[in-house]
């Protein structure tokens, strides 16, 4: 059973039935535009020399921890559009637990234009309105020794659904996302301090804290969650916790888009996190399956268990600080 911060006791917190992951949040179908020759500026026409339609958004954590071994349910809404009819078959095809599935009799269209060079990305996405189901509910209902955020949430509802997290004895990971909110909006530094691990990328992490650098929000945001982990593209990755802190490089690959590449990082803190390694193992995994992400298409590169030992074996040495 798991304890509350002033020692109540949840009974629904018993071990028995624990699913290993949950993932909530929306899917996405990514129109992913690549090979682009130059940036798009506003009234001028690129073409790019490729395209595809691939999902997306929290389909891509739930596919990577799956392909990791991991016992996965995945919360979110399907409507009766092609787009949530191609995302939910591919989730099925990866062998995705469909009891977290809400299926509509409306569309509900999640669509992002993915603009990608080897540099980086640049999106537009649209999605329609559907009633969100509440965190609380979906936590006790799917009790996880994990549950993941694809992005920085804030408001009183999530807050006491963090709340029931941890009296449940379920760990939040949460990623940061292009969310408009910093740490002087309401709830979200109270909301961070009842996150586990927080993983925004690097420009995520100054934006939030308005620190003057990224070494100075590194030191705000590690004062506020017990795990931090930023992604820095190219320049590798860095964590934080108790204190500890270790920085790996990127590993050396050929671009072909990096859609899905942040995502992918986390499926990789988390498994490995998952297992117990320490902070540095869970780093280096973090950028092998961040790596791989980046040498095909949207998600599709993902490593599974048998391909991660050759991309952990590519992986730069850590350093401590």
């Amino acid at each position: 059973m798991g304890t509350d911060p002033v020692g109540r006791v949840d009974a629904t917190a018993s071990s028995d039935n624990r699913r290993d992951v949950l993932v909530v949040g929306a899917y996405y179908a990514d129109l992913v535009f690549h090979g682009l020759s130059r940036p798009v500026q506003p009234g001028t026409e690129v073409f790019a020399r490729g395209f595809e339609l691939l999902p997306g958004g929290a389909f891509t954590p739930a596919m990577a921890m799956r392909r990791l071994g991991h016992d996965v349910v995945w919360s979110t809404d399907f409507g009766t559009d092609l787009f949530s009819a191609q995302v939910l078959a591919a989730a099925r095809a990866e062998g995705l637990d469909d009891s977290g599935f809400r299926l509509h009799t409306v569309p509900v269209r999640s669509v992002t234009a993915a603009l990608s060079s080897p540099v980086d990305r640049a999106m537009v996405s649209y999605q329609d309105p559907v009633a969100a189901y509440p965190l609380a509910m979906v936590l006790r209902e799917h009790r996880a020794r994990v549950v993941i955020l694809p992005l920085l949430q804030q408001g009183d509802d999530v807050l006491a659904a963090l709340e029931v997290a941890h009296r449940l004895g379920t760990q939040v990971f949460m990623d940061c996302q292009d969310v408009p909110c910093t740490l002087e909006t309401p709830t979200v530094r109270e909301i961070l301090g009842r996150v586990d691990i927080f993983a925004p990328n690097a420009d995520e992490a100054v934006r939030v804290t308005g620190a003057p650098s990224l070494d100075a929000a590194i030191d705000v945001l590690a004062g506020l969650v017990n795990t931090l982990v930023v992604k820095r593209g190219s320049g590798g990755a860095v964590a934080v916790r108790d204190g500890f802190r270790c920085e790996i490089d990127s590993v050396p690959v050929e671009v072909v888009d990096t859609t899905a590449a942040g995502d992918c990082f986390n499926a990789g803190f988390l498994h490995a996190h998952l297992a117990g390694r320490p902070l540095s193992g869970c780093l280096a995994t973090a950028v092998a399956c961040g790596a791989a992400a980046t040498t095909a298409l949207g998600s599709s590169a993902a490593p599974d268990l048998t391909e991660l030992p050759q991309w952990l074996a590519r992986v730069p040495r850590a350093r401590s600080l």
